[in-house]
């Protein structure tokens, strides 16, 4: 057979191999999943289809494994149980029916319940969030529960570690979650390990990707969490790691970055919530039920706010906090205030917060200036027109501070504090936690960090963003099609 006719049937072959491809892409690719991501799989697997296929096979399932899917279902399943008899405190008056649908709705998703007489508390500055977190580890006689996306050890959480050494050094459990691919090529994070080791903390990776040990994933789910519990009685949550605030990476020193972050400190019957959430999340990584399991009502806190922690993530049939969000935000009457690092909605999100603007709402968007990572960055971007022409009011917080906060506020009375940004990432791909606040006062707390963010920022206007160079909105436009990749 000659050269030729060889090269005709290489040809064959690969069409046929093509054509194959495509078909059943267009078989497997769109079942069970969003219509955009599944058009964005769907070009990059017919435009490049060898590269396409590959990365499909890669990142293209957003669930975590099925026998990690069935623990959380029995987590949801036993925490319902323990909890259906519980008296959580008792929750203040006059809840809209809006409201309280939806936060049956969070219970039926998350498990876990809204309680009343809680206290919470704003800590809005870097470092002394970081230093009330200290404080209550020291105060630990029972356990100290530690569950960050990102944990170093460095100079500026040097008090935090202090803080669990001398918590262990007495003999109480200590107990770290940290998440793997976050942590293992970040600087610092063989010392912290080491430290962890000395200390005698009982420490995990959190979704390890660790093939050699039968430990695998997609390798970009995330446990994006942030959270501490100690003795069950005081909890701290939010958008803050635990590490330096230019995240010791060098070509975050050398542009003088700055994370701008918020932390909250909760008391009274929803701290168990919090720790219903680490000790799930312990419980998938390592099969184990600490002791401390028993989901116990606590004295009433030092406030009566009403209070619901909503966990998220692929371990879920659904986005639980996209749900809560778009709750809220057709909730609202007259008011919309959001500060998201990561702005990348999808159709309903976008569809509810540019209603809101039809009906009249005040709706105003912080987001910051400059980014730290030019893909969710340009992608964010890409939506500015259609926010701005709805009527959205856009702050960008000023370089060179990255506003890393992640909170919603709803008129004067509801407000949601935690770790989801609000883009597809958040609400497909990480393990969230968002706390629900029902309380004139706590919102006021809000108003006043979102108050000094304002100060902080300068305001986009559609003048100005309609004389953005063709070469930004190409590369908008680009990262706006891959953020769909799910």
């Amino acid at each position: 057979m000659d050269a030729n006719a060889w090269s005709l049937i290489v040809a064959i072959v690969a069409v046929l191999i093509d054509l194959t491809i495509r078909v059943i892409a267009i078989i497997v690719v769109p079942r069970n999943r969003r219509p955009t991501a599944a058009t964005a799989w769907l070009l990059a697997i017919y435009f490049i289809p060898y590269i396409g296929v590959l990365l499909f096979l890669l990142i293209g399932n957003p669930r975590l494994p099925r026998a990690r899917r069935k623990k959380q279902a029995l987590i949801n399943e036993t925490i319902a149980e323990v909890t259906k008899d519980l008296h959580l405190g008792t929750p203040r008056p006059g809840t809209p029916e809006w409201l309280r649908s939806l936060i049956g709705m969070n219970q039926r998703l998350g498990a876990l319940p809204l309680s009343g007489d809680n206290g919470a508390h704003l800590i809005s500055d870097y470092q002394a969030s970081l230093d009330a977190m200290a404080e209550a580890i020291r105060g630990a006689q029972k356990f100290v529960h530690v569950e960050f996306y990102i944990l170093q050890s460095d100079a500026a959480t040097d008090n935090f570690f202090r803080a669990m050494e001398e918590a262990a050094a007495r003999g109480v459990p200590v107990r770290v979650l940290l998440d793997h691919w976050a942590n293992r090529w970040k600087p610092r994070y063989k010392q912290t390990i080491r430290r962890l080791d000395a200390m005698g903390a009982d420490w995990h990776l959190m979704l390890p990707v660790q093939p050699l040990r039968g430990r695998t994933q997609r390798p970009d789910l995330r446990n994006h969490r942030k959270l501490l519990v100690v003795d069950g009685e005081v909890a701290f949550l939010g958008s803050q790691n635990v590490t330096d605030s230019t995240y010791n990476l060098p070509k975050n020193i050398k542009r003088g970055l700055h994370w701008v972050d918020l932390m909250v400190r909760v008391d009274g019957p929803v701290v168990p919530s919090v720790n219903a959430v680490f000790l799930s999340d312990w419980y998938s990584e390592t099969d184990e039920v600490p002791e401390s399991v028993d989901f116990i009502t606590t004295q009433s806190g030092s406030g009566d706010l009403d209070c619901q922690i909503v966990p998220s993530g692929p371990g879920f049939e659904v986005e639980n906090n996209l749900r809560l969000f778009l709750g809220l935000l057709y909730g609202a009457k007259r008011k919309i205030m959001i500060v998201s690092p990561y702005f990348v909605p999808d159709e309903a999100l976008l569809l509810a917060v540019s209603t809101a603007c039809d009906r009249g709402l005040q709706v105003e968007l912080f987001v910051s200036e400059e980014g730290d990572q030019a893909v969710v960055y340009h992608a964010q971007r890409s939506y500015y027109e259609a926010l701005l022409r709805a009527g959205v009011r856009i702050w960008m917080y000023r370089k060179p501070y990255i506003l890393h906060t992640k909170s919603l506020t709803i008129d004067d009375d509801v407000a949601v504090i935690g770790s989801s940004n609000m883009d597809m990432r958040s609400f497909g791909l990480n393990l969230e936690i968002s706390m629900l606040v029902r309380g004139e006062e706590f919102v006021q707390e809000v108003r006043e960090v979102e108050d000094q963010y304002r100060r902080l920022s300068r305001e986009l206007t559609l003048d100005e963003w309609m004389q953005q160079p063709l070469r930004s909105t190409v590369l908008d436009n680009l990262a706006r099609l891959t953020s769909a990749l799910q």
